[in-house]
Formats: C-alpha cells, structure tokens, sequence
C-alpha cells in the first residue's frame, strides 16, 4: 500500500479523531518502505520537534503499537516502563504529554500507519476515546485497501462480459483475471448501505452510542438513528447488533 496515499487521508483522519474524542492533541505518520515510522501530521502541538520523527519498530509507543499489531496506551509517559525513552525529549519536554495512545492501521495484517492521541496535565485518555480511534483506523484502513472508482467500474465490466463468452475454456480463463485482479472481493456493497450508513455501523460497532457517533460523524443524533433504521431495514434484521453482525457477514464491514 503506497505510503502516498495513506498520507494524502491522514490529516482528514486526525481531524475527524480530534473532533470525535475531543482530545487537544491528535498526530500520525505512515509507516516508510524500510519499516519505520515517520511523524508527518499534527494537530495542537506546542512546537514542530515531532514532525518528521522517525521511529522504528519496538521504539516508544508508536513502534510498540507497531510491533504488537495492536493500540497501545499509557498513562504518564514519563514513569512508564511499558515502552522505551529515547523520545522523551520531544514528547515529555518539549510536548508536556503525558497520557498517550497509539492505534496502528492494519490492512491484511500490515501496519500501513499509525494515529495518535494525547493530553497534558492530570487527565488520561478513556476507553471512548480508544473506541473512536479504533472505528476511525478501520475505516481509514477499509479506504486505503478499497479499489479505485475505476477499477470497480472495470471488473463489474469484466464479470459482466465473462457472462457472455460461450467458450467455457475462455470464460473459465477470464474468471481467474477476474479474481487474480480482486474480484473475488466485493467490489459494491452488496446490501446497497450508502457510506453513512457504513459509518454508523462501523462506530456502533465498535460501541458508540448514538450521540457518539452523531459527534463524530457531525450529524444530529435523529439522523443517526434514520440511518440506523434505513441500515437494518436493508439488512433485514430489527436491531443494530444484528445489522452489525450482517453487515460483517457480507464483508461490507
């Protein structure tokens, strides 16, 4: 997955976790071809001594995150003996952070990036804020392993075609194009969910309420349930987890 354009969805992403967990600090960075990672977007930093950090796996929080496969979070970044130090200067000093989390974005099993968040002073980072960034990587990761509009269009092009050939040998050839291209994957939502419905499922998911998910979607809290409602009513079930759990089971999320 091209670093280009994980970075390209980055600064949309830290803001929508910014806004979403209300959090004073928000920043990320791909992860580089030689497997480190790179600082490259920020919001509500003090200075610019992070910007361009590079980190390798295992290093701080963001490599442990990366080496875990997992979200990582700290309390006091000072004190800790969960992660090494040798950023201290930037986060601690220089930054005044003190409770911290990194949220790797994985997409089949490879970190392509990771998001962070943190605060100052006395107050930790909660559980909700670690929901919200979990909803938030997913679906940053689903838009990153996503097919272009383009190549959509061409392979429902090229299952329909492979419809219309009568040669079996040649339909048959034309089927393993097909898949060895992505087709076996979904290339539509199968359920015909809009994106907002998507997102909503995707937050309740992950076990935001409604007011949650309509703070991190900016919508009010009726339109939510509408797409609740509109999400189920599709999926054929009567309430959220069930869609949750349908909508999974099509791949759809």
């Amino acid at each position: 997955m091209p670093s280009d354009r994980f970075q390209a969805l980055l600064p949309q992403r830290l803001d929508m976790l910014r806004r979403a967990t209300g959090l004073p600090v928000v920043f990320g960075g791909a992860v580089t071809p030689g497997h480190d990672l790179v600082l490259s977007s920020f919001f509500g930093t003090h200075g610019t001594s992070l910007r361009g950090l590079r980190i390798g796996t295992g290093r701080g929080l963001g490599g442990t995150a990366i080496a875990m496969g997992t979200a990582v979070r700290v309390n006091d970044y000072a004190s800790t003996r969960a992660i090494t130090h040798e950023f201290d200067q930037m986060v601690v000093v220089e930054e005044r952070l003190t409770s911290v989390f990194a949220y790797p974005v994985t997409v089949r099993g490879t970190v392509h990036g990771v998001l962070y968040g943190a605060v100052r002073g006395q107050a930790t980072v909660g559980d909700r804020a670690i929901r919200m960034a979990g909803a938030i990587a997913q679906g940053f990761a689903q838009d990153l392993d996503m097919p272009s509009l383009h190549t959509q269009a061409a392979l429902r092009e090229l299952a329909e075609v492979t419809k219309l050939v009568g040669d079996p040998v040649l339909r048959e050839r034309l089927r393993k194009v097909h898949r060895n291209l992505g087709g076996e994957a979904p290339v539509s939502v199968p359920t015909g969910l809009t994106p907002r419905e998507l997102d909503t499922l995707r937050l309740a998911a992950v076990g935001a309420s409604n007011r949650e998910i309509a703070a991190e979607l900016g919508l009010s809290t009726e339109t939510v349930k509408a797409y609740l409602r509109s999400s189920m009513r599709k999926l054929g079930v009567h309430n959220r987890t069930a869609a949750v759990h349908a909508a999974r089971s099509t791949g759809a999320l």
